[in-house]
């Protein structure tokens, strides 16, 4: 409405201007003295001249005042020139726009205001509704070509998506296709990335939502959505739901503290009616995901509802290595990046830690100037994903820097020496994270479960530090806080949960459950003080012992110590074959026996 009035006066006022030559004033009194004009019109209002000349043609130009000069008048009056006053009269709708234009504002309020609470009224009643997205196949984003590794995995799902795209192959035979599938795995090993793939692979409707989109302020809001979720699915015959997060609402009904939320519940409630509402041959299967099933209610897992457990574990060696080269794909690579050393020396990653290691490679790359990803560029990456940032900013003195080259000789000698250790892959007395140094050893293959012998030889590996301290100075340092503390823990599950103690014998007692769930919040001890007492002294015999051991054998490899930490002080970082050349040195010179120092190994 405002454009329009502004673009009638505009039209209006250009409309109103006259037409014809415009010329200068001085021209214009000229022409009236050659008998070349016939007559004008004055505009009162602005000055303005518009005329005719005698052969009738018009002209246009402007006065030099409201009024015409008693002289210039002479001369018109002189030349029988007509003369013609003229004072314009506004038009309507400029004379009533000043009273129309605050009526036309009050109504455009008002009709906004009526739109915004029409709207909001919407929202309160489209409160219950489902918040899933849907993705048809239009849409496919990913498939599971984007899926490295998880081959057992990806063959579950794949049951699924090939039931929904041809039933009648397992109907044919009886087969029942499960009707929700849990994914369980720790954080950032792909779950979202596959069901996300489930999507790209399925020629059906899938629907997608997370745990927290069914909570809402109001109670019974996450019952309502729950219900219009199976209901728009059953309307599109077969689909998939997948529900991200399921922990947050399908946690234990009645646990106590923290999970007696009456809204949750409800939830969880009508989840597990609408699980049973519908049969395995309508088509609807769920898919769901979590980090946490021991917080799930037992009814939600029981058979009929979540059919079947899928594991995603943490990849291992060929899984990391096909995850690597995945995220590499579209990322310049050096020639000498070897992508085995890099899978092999990041045990433990998911797959999201593996995309971070090989970002932060190709930050180091555009740091440094580089116009690729090197080698250099992944070790500096690993080492600041598992260790931490270097702190370029703490200055140690000579005889810290010292005693820090002694202790993580220590640890570096006795993981050389033991048998059972990973082999050494770095040491440096660079202030690394929290820590003044780093020892980093690397397992050669794979290890899914640690004999008692490995465990006792990792005891001794990190008690290294602090007797190398001892041995040297005569005292210990605060430096070895952290190790300590996981010796303890370590010695503290031999003890309690691994049978590893003779006293104790094979018993176990695992720690206590998350707190949220209130389980284990007035549960008494499981075992007498006695108990208590002898799982204290067998904790302290672990120790004691590690300790023991790795006094003594740093004593009687005193001049390999001193090798490694003089060579630590000179180059600041060595690598593991470095750590086995002082050992070396030190076995050639008669210190060692032969059988004591294992051959460098080329895998680390």
């Amino acid at each position: 409405m405002l454009g329009l009035v502004v673009a009638v006066l505009a039209v209006s006022s250009f409309a109103s201007q006259p037409e014809g030559d415009k010329v200068n004033y001085s021209d214009f009194i000229a022409q009236v003295q050659e008998g070349r004009v016939e007559s004008i019109t004055f505009d009162n209002t602005n000055g303005r001249i518009s005329g005719h000349y005698t052969d009738g043609t018009e002209f246009r130009t402007t006065s030099l005042g409201l009024e015409l000069p008693e002289e210039d008048y002479a001369i018109l009056k002189e030349h029988n020139v007509s003369v013609e006053p003229r004072t314009p009269e506004s038009s309507f709708l400029a004379s009533m726009l000043p009273i129309l234009l605050p009526f036309a504002l009050i109504i455009l309020f008002l009709w906004w205001m009526q739109r915004r609470a029409a709207g909001q009224m919407g929202n309160v009643m489209s409160i219950g509704r489902s918040k899933a997205k849907t993705y048809t196949t239009e849409r496919p984003s990913t498939t599971f070509e984007d899926v490295a590794g998880y081959e057992g995995v990806k063959q579950e799902i794949r049951e699924v998506v090939d039931f929904l795209r041809s039933p009648q192959r397992y109907a044919a035979i009886g087969a029942r296709i499960p009707k929700g599938v849990l994914l369980v795995g720790p954080p950032g090993t792909g779950k979202t990335l596959i069901a996300r793939a489930v999507a790209g692979e399925a020629g059906v409707p899938f629907l997608s939502v997370t745990g927290s989109d069914f909570m809402e302020m109001f109670v019974g809001v996450g019952a309502s959505r729950v219900r219009d979720l199976f209901q728009s699915a059953r309307k599109m015959g077969r689909a998939i739901i997948f529900i991200d997060e399921i922990d947050s609402i399908g946690r234990k009904r009645g646990a106590g503290l923290g999970g007696g939320h009456d809204e949750r519940e409800q939830t969880l409630n009508q989840m597990l009616a609408e699980m049973d509402g519908f049969e395995a041959t309508e088509g609807v299967v769920i898919i769901a995901a979590t980090n946490r099933p021991d917080v799930l209610d037992g009814a939600l897992l029981r058979p009929g509802r979540f059919d079947r457990q899928v594991i995603v574990p943490l990849p291992e060696f060929t899984e990391r290595l096909a995850i690597l080269k995945t995220h590499c794909r579209h990322k310049r690579i050096g020639p000498d990046v070897n992508m085995d050393i890099v899978a092999r020396g990041t045990p433990g990653m998911a797959g999201a830690d593996l995309a971070n290691l090989v970002n932060e490679a190709a930050l180091f790359a555009v740091r440094q100037g580089d116009d690729m990803i090197r080698m250099i560029h992944f070790e500096e990456a690993r080492d600041r994903v598992m260790i931490g940032q270097r702190r370029e900013s703490v200055v140690m003195t000579d005889s810290e820097k010292e005693m820090t080259a002694y202790h993580e000789g220590g640890h570096a000698l006795v993981a050389a020496l033991l048998p059972n250790c990973d082999p050494v892959h770095k040491v440096t007395i660079l202030p690394t994270g929290m820590a003044l140094g780093v020892t980093m050893t690397l397992p050669g293959e794979e290890k899914h479960s640690w004999s008692q012998g490995y465990i006792e030889d990792r005891l001794a590996m990190i008690m290294g530090g602090r007797m190398s301290e001892e041995l040297v100075y005569g005292e210990v340092t605060n430096g070895a806080a952290d190790d300590l503390r996981k010796a303890t823990e370590i010695a503290r599950k031999m003890v309690r949960e691994w049978g590893m103690s003779d006293r104790i014998g094979p018993m176990a007692w695992g720690s206590h459950g998350p707190v949220f769930l209130g389980e284990d919040m007035v549960q008494s001890r499981e075992y007498s003080d006695d108990t208590a007492r002898i799982i204290d002294e067998e904790i302290e015999k672990v120790l004691r012992n590690a300790e023991n051991r790795t006094r003594q054998l740093l004593h009687d490899n005193r001049k390999a110590l001193d090798g490694i930490a003089k060579s630590l002080l000179d180059k600041e970082t060595i690598d593991g074959p470095e750590v086995y050349r002082c050992i070396q040195a030190a076995r050639t010179n008669g210190q060692l026996p032969a059988s004591h120092v294992p051959a460098p190994s080329t895998g680390s």
